[in-house]
């Protein structure tokens, strides 16, 4: 197979890793089980409470189940904030990431020159990176904070486990930075080749068609021939100089 046939099998390979992982990633802001209790009691009852970014949610056994809002955007801490701003900031980076991607590779033919497009193809395989890496904050700081508190003996209040939503975000995470990796290495092999490469030397010597002078570059010793044209009129006019410089005896003309 030809190497731009397997380029173009590789880009298409990791472009289907992100875009699964952006999906998944994206999943995880309507799920609501970032984390969860269960609570049993004497009665036959059990509460199950579980949480996510946006609401606190209670349910029985029964199946009859309550959510309500967080009551203030204000009110609520610094670290829920940040975890909102990075896994939103991680959506988007993954949407143009995908744009980006689809504009440079070989398949869809629309970025124009196999230079661009693979330029094109390095700056979406970073914006997947920085978006896989923003995911991945996130899942590793919730799923620490939520360790923290389980294992802390001083912690009075309710304790929670890890939920599904944590799990499933790692797993778009790793597919957004291993998808992402591979498309930038070899993307910016063949991008970013030609900068590498050392531009053309200017000639050390060249001569003008409108001059007769040869004009030499510094620290050079080659001199480029006249054109024959002006050789010949040197030449000429030596021969004439010569003839009419020249002295004739008396004898001569007898």
């Amino acid at each position: 197979m030809k190497h731009r046939t397997v380029m173009m099998y590789m880009e298409i390979g990791c472009f289907v890793s992100c875009l699964a992982g952006w999906i998944l990633v994206s999943s995880t802001l309507a799920i609501e089980y970032w984390t969860w209790s269960e609570v049993g009691s004497v009665v036959l009852t059990t509460g199950n409470y579980f949480s996510n970014l946006w609401k606190d949610c209670v349910s029985d056994s029964t199946g009859v189940s309550d959510c309500k809002e967080y009551p203030s955007m204000l009110g609520l801490p610094v670290f829920l904030h940040s975890v909102r701003a990075l896994s939103i900031c991680s959506v988007i980076l993954g949407f143009f990431a995908g744009v980006l991607t689809l504009i440079g590779m070989k398949c869809t033919k629309i970025g124009g020159s196999e230079l661009a497009n693979a330029r094109v193809t390095f700056a979406g395989g970073i914006t997947y990176l920085a978006s896989g890496f923003a995911g991945l904050i996130v899942y590793s700081w919730w799923g620490n904070k939520v360790r923290s508190e389980f294992v802390d003996p001083n912690f009075k209040a309710q304790k929670f486990e890890i939920g599904a939503a944590v799990f499933i975000g790692w797993g778009g995470s790793i597919l957004l930075i291993t998808g992402g990796f591979v498309l930038s290495f070899f993307s910016g092999k063949e991008g970013l080749r030609s900068t590498s490469k050392k531009r053309p030397r200017r000639p050390n010597s060249y001569a003008t068609a409108r001059t007769r002078r040869t004009y030499m570059m510094p620290n050079s010793s080659r001199v480029t021939p006249m054109p024959q044209l002006v050789q010949g009129s040197r030449g000429g006019r030596k021969i004439r100089k010569t003839r009419t410089t020249g002295t004739y005896s008396r004898d001569d003309f007898v």
